[in-house]
C-alpha cells in the first residue's frame, strides 16, 4: 500500500500535535511509500519511505496559496499513493473529494471531537470510513464509524522506577479552555493545603486567553501563587516526565469524549482522578463528580499499585499505537 496522509502539523515538538510524529513512524512500518501533506512543517525525524510536503503556513503562504499547493501536491504525487488518510480536518475532504474521486483514490477520515458541523456531515458522504478513538469521540450517527482506540505509544509513555513520585502533587495537561475546567482544579487545590499543582498547556483562541486570565486571577485571589506552576506549551515528548513524577493526574474535562492525556497518564503508571463520564468505569481511574469536596476526597485517598497496573494494561490492550495503526491499515487495505 502507498498512503497519503493530510494533517495539520508534522512537528515532534508541538505539544498538541507532536504525538502524530509517532503515528507517522508507525504508519511507515506498514506501507511501501508514505506521503504526508501538512499545513505546517516543523522538526521531524522520519523513516526513509516518508516524504513530508508543507502547503506553507509555516512559510507565511496565504490561504489561497496554501489551497493551490494542496491541489498541486495531490495531482503531482498522484502515482505515489493509492489511499488517503485525512487526520482530524473534514474540511480537507470537502475541498478535495472531487480530485480524489476522479483519481479513484479512496478517502478515510480520522475524527475525535464532540462537534458535529456541516463540514463533517458533508465529508462523511465522500469517505469510506470515519475512524475515531472511542464510541463517544464521534457524535455523528453513521454506519461509516469505526472505533480503533486512541493510539498511545505505551513503550514511550511507561513507568520509570528511577523517578520518585511526589505524592502531594497534582498535574493537569490540556489545552487551556473553559471546557477543561481548570478553574475547578484550582478550587480543589485551595482545599488541599499540602498539595501543589502543575498546569501544562496553552491557549488557542482569544476566548481561551480570557479564560486563562480568569484562572490566573483566581490563583492570585486564593493566594495559591506559591503552589501553582503554569508551564504553558511544551513539546509533547516532555509530558512523559510530568506524568512520571506527579502523584495524581486530574482531568475534569466536560467534552464528553476520552482525552488521550488520561491514557498517557495511565500508561505511565500514574493515578488518575477524572470527572469525565467516559472514564467512569475505566481501570486505573477514580471517577469523581465535578465537585470540589468529592474531588478532594478522591485525590487524597490511597490507590493501590495493582489498580495503577490495571490502568496501564487497559491502555496497552485497547489504545496502544501499534494496535490502533494496525486496525487502520487493515480497514484501508
Amino acid at each position: 500500500m502507498k498512503l497519503l496522509i493530510i494533517t495539520q502539523k508534522v512537528n515532534k515538538n508541538d505539544q498538541i500535535l507532536g504525538f502524530f510524529h509517532r503515528w507517522i513512524i508507525e504508519f511507515a512500518k506498514h506501507v511501501k511509500k508514505l506521503t504526508v501533506i501538512c499545513l505546517e512543517e516543523g522538526e521531524h525525524d522520519l523513516p526513509k519511505n516518508v516524504q513530508v510536503l508543507s502547503i506553507g503556513k509555516d512559510q507565511g503562504v496565504g490561504k489561497l496559496g496554501r489551497l493551490w499547493r494542496l491541489y498541486t501536491y495531490i495531482w503531482k504525487y498522484r502515482k505515489e499513493y493509492d489511499r488517503v488518510f485525512v487526520h482530524m480536518n473534514p474540511v480537507y475532504v470537502v475541498w478535495c473529494w472531487k480530485m480524489f474521486f476522479l483519481l479513484r483514490k479512496p478517502v478515510y477520515l480520522w475524527y475525535t471531537h464532540k462537534n458535529v458541523d456541516l463540514k463533517l456531515r458533508i465529508a462523511s458522504l465522500f469517505v469510506q470510513k470515519i475512524f475515531t478513538a472511542s464510541p463517544e469521540s464521534l457524535r455523528l450517527e453513521t454506519t461509516k464509524k469505526y472505533v480503533t482506540g486512541h493510539g498511545i505509544d505505551v513503550d514511550f509513555f511507561a513507568p520509570d522506577t528511577n523517578v520518585e513520585k511526589n505524592q502531594k502533587s497534582i498535574l493537569t495537561i490540556s489545552r487551556i479552555s473553559k471546557a477543561k475546567r481548570i478553574d475547578l482544579i484550582i478550587d480543589v487545590l485551595a482545599v488541599l493545603p499540602e498539595y501543589t499543582l502543575d498546569i501544562v498547556g496553552d491557549v488557542v483562541t482569544t476566548t481561551d486567553e480570557l479564560y486563562m486570565k480568569e484562572c490566573k486571577q483566581k490563583i492570585t485571589t486564593l493566594q495559591l501563587e506559591n503552589r501553582v506552576t503554569w508551564y504553558g506549551a511544551i513539546p509533547h515528548s516532555d509530558t512523559r516526565d510530568f506524568y512520571r513524577r506527579t502523584g495524581v493526574f486530574v482531568n475534569v474535562s466536560e467534552t464528553g469524549s476520552l482525552d488521550k492525556t488520561i491514557l498517557e497518564a495511565l500508561a505511565c503508571g500514574t493515578l488518575v482522578v477524572s470527572s469525565n463520564d467516559v472514564a467512569r468505569s475505566m481501570p486505573g481511574v477514580a471517577y469523581s463528580p465535578p465537585e470540589v469536596l468529592s474531588l478532594k476526597n478522591f485525590i487524597t485517598q490511597t490507590i493501590s499499585q495493582d489498580l495503577n497496573d490495571s490502568g496501564r494494561l487497559f491502555a496497552a490492550e485497547h489504545h496502544s499505537l501499534p494496535v490502533c495503526i494496525e486496525r487502520l491499515i487493515n480497514v484501508m487495505k
